[in-house]
């Protein structure tokens, strides 16, 4: 293609794991002639993609067409090894479709390695030779001795490991051993949970890791800040897709993973493992619509149920009862479900019982768990710090979704309930979720991440709740660049409708992407302008740490603050800050000093 033509498709990706697709690994591409696309090159997709397995030697596997607003994703199963000659030939199943069909596709690149769609023989010669050159002839071996041994295998570009964690070993893709090099007595799997959800992933994460950790494991968690070993940091950022997931997993100090799975990852590469124990789904909100087809809630709903595919006839995947969207798509999953609710009288969770099948949920006022068997007291909801008195109610559900999960993975109740009585007590348990501080003059400060519509609906319900009689409410509010204007819009919406006496528009450190600095704080002053808050209450501090200082600054006694921060390094000062002000006996009024 020269530089200068578009391409005729929007993404090409490789799918290094299960996906939204099929079980496996393999390809996807993302038409960009819009939609419908025409049956008829579709077809002609599929059959040049069949004609380029037999000529590459590769066996059949799934092909999969996702129609959707925007066009449709073009998917194929293809082996490991090969996946971006698996790429290309995607690329060129569908670019020599349109071709034959006598659309433009622009001028091929004159380039080695590059089909030129003229002669499909010679494309075809071009593309088994870029295949071979990627391949690893020892994988096959190594697969089929792992699958006989019952020890997973995890592949990336660099390297492959067999077995996970303390039951590991790892070999660079250059070097890889036969099967009989490998030391097979010594590798073995590790408990494997997966979160997923639109909200409270990391919440539930950081709770089901400290349970584990109770239990005596050696854990590991990945999440949106980073990756973890018995709650101390190895690694900043965000790594809840599957790279930071496998380098736990390899990592031979690791006796077990809870790994936080995000819409991104799942979509861009796919899940970490072929196998878990235990799968969870918090919740499916509205959020991050438009981007690889996903155009409405019943897509993301798919999207965040692909952790279902790691879950076989052991395992357990959790979800939320409470959520219209789980119950709707749960019917035809075929594997073993356990639900939790904030009513333990739920429909699917009194059928759970009767069938002997696990659940969670809240009966006068204390949280249940039941095993299948038994029914387990697992403490007063109130007590639990992470529901600030039970009046949290989504994090009653994370705490009975991590409950859920604890049990599928083998820890007893007793463990499971004595870290529900003291997770979140400190601030430092859950940082950037849902904290609070009570400064002087009655001033109530509330941290959370808050990143959707739906995420700040419940954290200012909340922070209503709570909310003192005659006080003031101040929001820190900003947005990620990768979102549409319309998105954004639907967050000011929100805002809007609890009625806030001042905002404080903000950048996101580490989520502009592609934005440039004050350009959302301005579709959100407008959008909340138009929702019915005065333009004169509303201010603009670029930084997140200088936007709390600006708050804490314009506050009187009894107000309460209502703090999204999502910068790591901003939400570190600003705990910094504020655990220093209460230490201080900071009241309202007083000058908030510097660093």
């Amino acid at each position: 293609m020269s530089e200068s033509a578009p391409l005729p498709f929007d993404d090409l990706r490789r799918l290094t794991g299960p996906n939204l697709y099929f079980a496996g690994p393999g390809a996807v591409l993302e038409t960009m002639i819009g939609a419908p696309v025409p049956a008829a090159l579709i077809e002609d997709w599929k059959r040049r993609i069949a004609r380029a397995r037999a000529a590459l030697g590769w066996p059949d596997g799934p092909v999969t067409v996702r129609e959707h607003a925007s066009g449709a994703s073009l998917a194929f199963a293809a082996p490991g090894d090969m996946l971006y000659a698996a790429a290309d030939v995607d690329e060129w199943a569908w670019l020599s479709a349109l071709a034959a069909a006598g659309r433009d596709i622009g001028e091929p690149a004159l380039q080695p390695g590059h089909p030129l769609f003229v002669d499909e023989d010679a494309d075809l010669r071009l593309l088994r030779a870029v295949a071979a050159a990627e391949g690893l002839p020892r994988l096959p071996a190594l697969q089929e001795a792992a699958r006989a041994h019952g020890v997973p295998l995890l592949l990336d570009d660099e390297r492959l490991s067999i077995g996970m964690g303390s039951g590991s070993r790892t070999w660079d893709n250059a070097a890889l051993p036969t099967p009989d090099d490998v030391p097979w007595q010594e590798l073995h799997a590790i408990p494997v949970a997966l979160v997923t959800g639109s909200n409270g992933k990391t919440t539930t994460v950081r709770l089901l890791t400290a349970i584990a950790i109770a239990h005596g494991w050696h854990t590991a968690n990945s999440c949106t800040d980073g990756i973890y070993l018995d709650g101390a940091l190895i690694e900043g950022g965000d790594y809840s897709g599957p790279g930071g997931a496998r380098s736990l997993l390899r990592d031979r100090r690791t006796q077990a993973a809870i790994l936080e799975t995000a819409r991104g990852g799942l979509l861009r590469r796919g899940l970490a493992v072929e196998r878990a124990d235990v799968a969870v789904v918090t919740n499916v909100s509205p959020d991050h619509f438009g981007e690889y087809g996903i155009h409405d809630l019943d897509g993301l709903a798919d999207v965040k149920l692909t952790v279902a595919r790691a879950i076989d006839a052991s395992g357990m995947l959790v979800l939320n009862a409470d959520n219209e969207l789980l119950r709707r798509h749960a019917g035809g999953l075929g594997v073993p479900l356990a639900w939790f609710s904030t009513d333990d009288d739920h429909p699917l969770l009194r059928q759970a019982r009767a069938e002997g099948r696990r659940s969670c949920g809240v009966r006068d006022g204390h949280l249940w768990l039941f095993d299948g068997t038994h029914a387990h007291d697992l403490g007063a909801v109130a007590g639990m710090p992470l529901t600030l008195g039970g009046l949290a109610a989504h994090n009653v559900q994370n705490c009975a979704a991590a409950a859920l999960a604890a049990l599928g993975l083998g820890i007893a109740p007793a463990t499971i309930a004595a870290v529900l009585a003291r997770f979140g007590r400190d601030n430092r348990d859950n940082p950037g979720r849902l904290q609070r501080w009570v400064l002087g003059g009655g001033v109530q400060v509330y941290v959370d991440y808050a990143h959707n519509p739906d995420g700040l609906a419940q954290f200012l319900d909340l922070v209503r709740q709570a909310h003192r009689d005659g006080g003031r409410l101040h929001l820190l509010l900003g947005q990620a660049g990768d979102r549409s204007d319309d998105a954004i819009a639907d967050l000011a919406a929100t805002a809007a409708s609890f009625h806030p006496h001042h905002v404080v528009l903000k950048d996101m450190e580490g989520y502009m992407r592609g934005r440039e600095s004050g350009e959302v704080g301005r579709v959100l002053r407008a959008a909340l302008v138009r929702h019915g808050v005065a333009d004169a209450a509303i201010d603009e501090c670029r930084d997140e740490t200088e936007a709390v200082r600006a708050i804490l600054t314009a506050a009187r006694p009894g107000d309460s603050l209502a703090l999204p921060v999502h910068g790591v390094a901003a939400r570190e000062r600003v705990n910094t800050l504020l655990d220093r002000l209460q230490a201080q006996q900071w009241s309202a009024g007083d000058p908030v000093a510097g660093d």
